[in-house]
Parts: C-alpha cells; structure tokens; sequence
C-alpha cells in the first residue's frame, strides 16, 4: 500500500490507547525484517531511521530511498521517521526525501534554545505535511546519561507543547538508551501526570531496558509511541552468531545475514501485538494527547 504518513498511524494509537512500535532500522536487512515482522502482526509500523544510522551509511538519502521502498510495498500501513537527529540540516533533507516525520532531538540544549531550533524544525515540517517529534528531559544512554531519577517537569512540558507546537513529545520518565539488561523503572505516576497535562503523545525512549510487564503499565498510564531498538538488535545478532559459529567456513554474507533477518520477523510481530493490546481508554484516556499533524 502506498507510504502511510506517521500522523495518520499515531491517531489511531491515540484514539485506541494502545502504544504503537517503532523500531530501528540499521541496514537494509533489518528494514525487511521490521516489516516482515509487521505483516506476520496485520500492524502498522514506524521504522526510524536514526542519526546514528545516517552516520554509519556514510549519508541520509540512499538508505532512506531504500526504506521508503520498503515502506510502500508493504500489505500493512508503514510510515517512516527520523530519529533522533541533532542536525537541523538533516532534519529538513528527511522532510524533502518525504518521511512522514521527524524527530528534532534539541534536549542537550539549554531549555530557550531547545524551544527556538525545535519550533523552527516544527514550521519546517509542517508546511510540508510532516509530523514533528521532540525531546525535552534528555533519555539516558546517550554520551553519558542525565542523572539517575530527572525527569521531565510536567509544567515545563506543556509549555515547551504550546510554544513550539510539537505533535509528539518523547520524555524523561526512567528509561535509557542501549540499555543490554531489563532492569529501567519507569515512573509510571510521572507518565500519568504528563499525559493528563500534554494534548500531545508521549513517546518513550530507551524501551530495550524497560521490563516487559512495566512497558505494559507505562502504555496504560499514556505512553503511546514505543521506540525499540537494541533489543531487537540482539535477535539479529545473536543468529548470526550462531550461524557463524555452525558455519565457521562461510563467506557469503547472505548466508548469515538471512539468518539475522528471520530470527528478527517473530519478535517484531510479538512486540507489535503486546503493544497493540493494551487499552489505555480503560485508565484515563480523553482527548488528552491527541495526535495532530
């Protein structure tokens, strides 16, 4: 079906309250598996192409057009977003290339110059059509965390909403990035807090640490977007691994890099499902934190 764009995925977690995926691309065979592994679910999918990623592809636009592609062709809505990009720059090249969103990450910037960048990312953008996320209390993991137990100040959240005019807001709640063990604490009372305050989505960041049953409470407390990404790098890992060490004589890199993206299809399509079923409608949910665009 054609690319669906990110406004129109995030509305219907919004109106569900259920938490919707988004999941990390880092090359072209985790793309496949994301979206295979969306397809095996009949969910809806947003893969994210992060900073990072454009880093290590040498450049935004070929690995971008791939995923795009992939995006199109799927039998089941998928958008594509940028994640985490500290670049303005890029910021505006992903709105050009046509993703349906991007993330403008300003949250290591002193709070007046995090709001004037990301209300210029946000202009940006939506005189283009496209949804803008941002940050605001920065998500650990990232060249050196922000203190254990900061969060994101509620007040200063729906001012940072009203003066930027973001349509997504990912926040400091108890999670951190790269996170190998399942050991985060979310602060599901701060979760409840802000979304009762925000007219905008809560994304969550740094969901690999986060135990599965507290994933589960933090998307009935408000959170609605879900971003996942070393934990499902270590599926992919580990089977090639594996096949590495059955096969220590291969040399064609399809071989186990076709390992890597099958062992991936059966957990995304999991994950999609967990997150899908949970009925925030049930704790609260009003036309707070409405997806707009």
């Amino acid at each position: 079906m054609p690319l669906t764009p990110t406004q129109q995925i995030m509305a219907a977690a919004v109106a569900g309250g259920y938490g919707q995926g988004a999941f990390n691309v880092l090359h072209l065979e985790t793309a496949e598996a994301l979206v295979a592994g969306a397809e095996s679910a009949e969910s809806p999918l947003i893969l994210q192409i992060s900073q990072n990623c454009v880093v290590f592809h040498g450049g935004l636009e070929p690995i971008a057009r791939a995923t795009l592609a992939l995006a199109s062709s799927a039998t089941v809505p998928v958008a594509v977003h940028l994640d985490h990009a500290e670049d303005e720059d890029l910021v505006r090249q992903a709105v050009d290339l046509g993703f349906g969103s991007v993330m403008y990450d300003g949250a290591a910037l002193p709070y007046r110059q995090n709001v004037d960048a990301t209300r210029r990312m946000a202009d940006y953008a939506h005189a283009h059509g496209v949804y803008l996320e941002a940050e605001l209390g920065e998500v650990g993991g990232k060249d050196g965390a922000h203190a254990p137990g900061v969060l994101t100040d509620p007040g200063e959240a729906a001012e940072f909403v009203v003066a930027t005019g973001v349509d997504a807001l990912a926040v400091a709640v108890g999670s951190s990035h790269a996170m190998t063990e399942r050991s985060a604490e979310l602060n599901l009372e701060r979760i409840a807090e802000l979304h009762a305050r925000l007219e905008v989505p809560l994304v969550l960041h740094g969901s690999s640490g986060v135990p599965e049953d507290a994933l589960v409470r933090g998307i009935a407390a408000g959170m609605r977007k879900i971003s996942v990404s070393t934990h499902l790098n270590g599926f992919f890992t580990r089977a090639v691994r594996h096949y590495l060490e059955q096969h220590p004589e291969a040399v064609d890199s399809r071989k186990y890099l076709a390992q890597g993206r099958q062992a991936l299809i059966p957990e995304v399509a999991r994950l999609l499902t967990l997150f899908r079923g949970v009925d925030g409608r049930n704790h609260g949910e009003t036309s707070k934190g409405r997806a707009q665009g």
